[in-house]
């Protein structure tokens, strides 16, 4: 893959996967970005005035991005294919665009979830439903809240892809002056560590929304850092990795951030509000309430221990109240802190 890609396909025109697009074109003045929109409002705007005013305000676009309703337009010639639609919603659009998709393509997940009812990675749900072959299959991940990257201030990430030279092509792409991607072949790990983070900040917002300091944060996000790890390693990762910007760095930005969706769904649960209510005020998905129980189901069939995770499936559920989740997970049995 010497040849830089020239036509690139963004699927999904949420504040992210634009944000992505916006990446890759200034990136590279010559290449052909092509936003596809579920609403056709939406991709109307962005090809006329360049901005998409419900995730980004009025932020300027680059000129070299195009948008289409039509999957089959944005698809079409395509060398690479950029995934950002919400999780849940993935196998069905696949289904869907499979014959647009072109052969060659290269594909790049930025979606951070587990699909519920299967309990896969969405790497592993594009290889299912497409056949896309390994080394054609990759993820950006890392701590990457969109608005802080549209502003276009420093940020970096990781391509990963089980074949160094595709994640390195990748790299290439989407290298301008504000965004750093580094390259990992541990493609388990650095979508397991974007995959657990949105549990682990739904944790710290509900205890932010309960009035609770900066200790109990700071537990939340340790002790979630932990049993990401446990659950990266039982499925094949590497503990480095989570060490790194797809694990610690994207965990400590999603908890931290006020930008970030699952906290800000955290933090609306532990006012009190309902799923539905949260839902209400929040024009994005929370990948971590779709994705919690998944993850929960994951980690029991590895046989591994994730309380965190488990109290808060628990307070999604409506089994546990959100007043009742510390008491959860401080009346756990005494253990060391290693990881085992």
């Amino acid at each position: 893959m010497q040849r830089a890609p020239r036509r690139i396909a963004v699927m999904g025109s949420g504040s992210w996967g634009t944000t992505f697009a916006k990446v890759l074109a200034d990136a590279d003045a010559q290449v052909q970005v092509t936003l596809w929109a579920r609403r056709p409002a939406v991709a109307q705007e962005i090809a006329e005035r360049h901005t998409n005013s419900a995730y980004l305000g009025e932020l300027a676009l680059p000129a070299n991005i195009a948008a289409t309703a039509d999957p089959a337009v944005a698809l079409t010639g395509a060398d690479l294919v950029v995934l950002a639609v919400p999780a849940q919603s993935l196998r069905e659009q696949l289904t869907s665009w499979g014959p647009y998709v072109p052969e060659d393509a290269v594909l790049v997940s930025l979606m951070k979830g587990l699909e519920r009812g299967t309990d896969l990675r969405m790497t592993e749900v594009v290889a299912q439903v497409l056949g896309t072959p390994q080394e054609r299959l990759a993820v950006v991940s890392g701590p990457n809240l969109a608005k802080e990257i549209a502003r276009q201030e420093p940020t970096a990430s990781v391509v990963a892809c089980s074949d160094e030279g595709t994640a390195e092509w990748i790299a290439r792409a989407a290298t301008p002056g504000y965004f750093r991607p580094y390259t990992n072949t541990d493609l388990v790990g650095v979508e397991i560590g974007g995959i657990v983070k949105n549990v682990i900040a739904l944790a710290v917002g509900i205890c932010d929304g309960m009035g609770m300091g900066d200790n109990t944060k700071a537990t939340i996000i340790t002790r979630g850092l932990a049993e990401t790890t446990r659950l990266a390693l039982a499925i094949g990762g590497n503990a480095d990795t989570m060490a790194g910007l797809a694990g610690l760095g994207d965990l400590v930005a999603t908890c931290s951030s006020p930008l970030s969706r699952n906290r800000t769904a955290g933090r609306l649960i532990g006012e009190g509000l309902s799923l539905d209510e949260v839902a209400a005020k929040m024009n994005q998905v929370a990948e971590g309430i779709k994705s919690a129980s998944a993850v929960l189901d994951l980690a029991h069939h590895h046989g591994v221990d994730m309380p965190i995770t488990q109290a808060v499936v628990a307070v999604i559920d409506g089994r546990v109240s959100v007043k009742d989740m510390a008491r959860l997970l401080l009346e756990r049995e005494l253990k060391s802190e290693e990881i085992k």
